[in-house]
């Protein structure tokens, strides 16, 4: 077989993983964010396959949905085992019969382009019909034995084996590469007498090895044989992942002062020279820029962060935190919600749909759902928009330059006009005017606003100067 010879790529996904405990397919269970089988996938990507395959069959549309848009799906109608999936996969190869054919287990999120490369290159080399990778491990539980002998590699499931058998600590990952020939030749002879009633991929070893020899490939790096068949596994191969993850942030230049306690998912982007503080949790398609401060204790999902950002004890979902804006601490950044550079959300706030305009300030204890707030703005404490009507929403409109007083309720739809102001305790259901102080409850505009009139003084003063000058 030349070296040049074409990978196709068959990921097999289509059991229930029963020992899950779980409503949901195995492999639609995530590892910092991303779902179990796409890890797999990417690591095949690397080789340049032809052809890539994921065999489905358990929830086979939910595990449709995750898949990316270069993995072909292959339905496997009932599941009656390995062997089978992969009979459906050369199914769909149909005309193929030159090539190495790289079947992978997707419950292994752990392996790298680099074993499957290697996997390849020692199968190629070897010049056989299969290559069989293996790991020798301490706790070989749950896991199929490997014999090997002669140019034969026989796999013995666990429920399979005998007591001597177990003790062997050889076993079988689920990663093989076969001459595509060979797998098509061998797949039809399988047969279903196991205690299982299965169709075993494993058993066609034994007979392409007789036929032109099967041989193993150790693997290096111990840590890519946690496969993942329940929860405690899953657990500890997600534990692997997020360090993986947070050593490349560093190595990037991220510092993280606690990576114990802080959990930053596959999809998250995060600029040098920001700090993440302990008890962070970034998800998503969350984007920090660089010089920012996030946490301690702060939860952010799918939210983009300027740079030279503060965001302390707070949690963010689908929000876009500008250049230069603090946040917190303790306070609540809903969808929607857009802060734009210099601005401030102090502590005890709830922002939603809405956006907060350059250099404003929500200081403390404030809810702003379905606004508006314009450039240069403070809120008082305890400022709210009444946004709800019991049928429907409505938005506040609050212009540049205006300062509410505390306690101050706007009751939309409203506007704020630039340079108003509104007394403490002042409940505005009606527009104020630009430049208008108004005050009551109900709210209503009484002389010129303080802002307007420092405003106004400023100017008279200039100009009084020039003509004095």
């Amino acid at each position: 077989m030349s070296e040049s010879s074409p990978i196709f790529a068959v990921i097999l996904a289509a059991g229930k993983g029963t020992r899950m405990k779980s409503n949901r397919a195995k492999v639609l269970h995530t590892l910092c964010g991303v779902p179990m089988v796409n890890y797999v996938i990417d690591a095949t990507r690397p080789l340049v396959p032809e052809g890539l395959f994921v065999v489905v069959g358990h929830q086979a549309e939910l595990v449709e949905a995750v898949l990316p848009e270069d993995a072909k799906p292959v339905l496997q109608e009932e599941q009656h085992g390995t062997g089978d999936a992969v009979r459906v996969a050369l199914a769909a190869l149909e005309g193929e019969d030159e090539g190495i054919l790289l079947v992978v287990n997707g419950d292994g999120p752990l392996i790298s382009d680099k074993t499957l490369g290697e996997l390849v290159e020692r199968h190629s080399s070897a010049g056989v019909g299969a290559t069989v990778l293996v790991a020798e491990l301490e706790d070989p539980s749950g896991l199929g034995r490997v014999v090997e002998d002669a140019g034969v590699v026989r796999i013995v499931e666990e429920r399979d084996a005998t007591e001597s058998q177990r003790q062997v600590r050889l076993v079988n990952l689920g990663l093989y590469a076969f001459k595509l020939s060979e797998i098509r030749s061998a797949i039809g002879g399988l047969t279903s007498e196991n205690k299982s009633g299965e169709l075993y991929l494993t058993d066609v070893l034994e007979t392409i090895g007789r036929r032109s020899r099967a041989v193993t490939y150790k693997l290096k790096n111990p840590e890519e044989a946690n496969l993942v068949n329940d929860r405690s596994q899953l657990a500890r191969a997600e534990e692997i992942l997020r360090r993986r993850i947070l050593d490349t942030h560093m190595r990037h230049g991220v510092t993280v002062r606690d990576p114990a306690s802080t959990h930053i998912e596959a999809t998250v982007e995060i600029g040098r020279d920001t700090v993440i503080l302990p008890g962070s949790l970034l998800r998503g398609q969350t984007s920090i820029g660089t010089d920012c401060v996030i946490g301690p204790s702060t939860d952010l999902q799918d939210t983009l962060v300027g740079n030279g950002a503060l965001v302390e004890h707070s949690v963010g979902r689908g929000a876009e935190i500008g250049d230069r804006v603090s946040v917190g601490p303790y306070s609540f950044l809903r969808a929607g919600t857009v802060l734009e550079p210099g601005a401030k959300i102090g502590a005890y706030c709830e922002v939603k749909n809405s956006r907060v305009g350059a250099g404003s300030k929500v200081p403390h204890l404030s809810y702003v759902g379905d606004a508006e707030i314009g450039a240069g703005a403070n809120l008082g404490a305890g400022t709210i928009t009444a946004n709800y009507d019991g049928e429907k929403k409505y938005r506040t409109m609050v212009k540049d330059g205006v300062f509410t007083g505390v306690n101050t309720n706007l009751i939309a739809p409203v506007t704020v006009g630039e340079d108003a102001y509104t007394g403490a305790g002042s409940v505005v259901n009606k527009d104020v005017p630009a430049g208008k102080l108004a005050v009551g409850a109900p709210a209503r505009a009484i002389r010129e606003s303080p802002q307007r009139r420092r405003k106004r003084a400023g100017r008279d003063g200039s100009a009084k100067n020039e003509t004095e000058g």
